[in-house]
């Protein structure tokens, strides 16, 4: 942060007088570590010390008010909620209806019955396999007319 005047420091004056007023606070004492050591506070960490500092009544409004001008300078974080997961591969529900038809006619045919069980585990037909589906239905289920 660049400021004016770099040999004054509100945050620093207001993080020293709200330790002396709170010496059992290990929050404050944590805020005023990590000041020192990166040189600045989070936009949360800076209204938790500003919530703090106002029940101090040493510290004078204009540095609470400064405060908040710093607060009110720096951006505003949003989550973006999570992505849908959707499902990679939809099954199919005529090839699926299609396989139920056939094996309701002939319960023992073993390439409908292994079929069955790769759309049952939800595994992606390969084109072959879909066209195989058809043939098969075509060729067993006769339409009534």
């Amino acid at each position: 942060m660049i400021r004016k005047n770099p040999n004054v420091d509100v945050i620093y004056d207001v993080l020293q007088l709200t330790v002396a007023a709170y010496p059992a606070s290990n929050f404050i004492k944590s805020l005023l570590f990590q000041y020192q050591e990166r040189g600045g506070l989070s936009k949360k960490q800076l209204q938790d010390l500003h919530a703090k500092a106002l029940k101090v009544n040493t510290i004078s409004a204009a540095k609470l008010a400064t405060i908040e001008a710093v607060i009110l300078k720096k951006p505003t974080r949003y989550k973006s909620p999570p992505p849908v997961i959707t499902p990679i591969f939809t099954k199919d529900a005529s090839i699926g209806q299609h396989i139920n038809e056939i094996l309701t006619k002939y319960p023992q045919h073993k390439m409908v019955l292994f079929l069955k069980v790769k759309y049952d585990n939800n595994e992606q037909f390969s084109v072959a396999e879909t066209a195989e589906v058809e043939r098969f239905y075509k060729l067993l289920i006769p339409k009534s007319v």
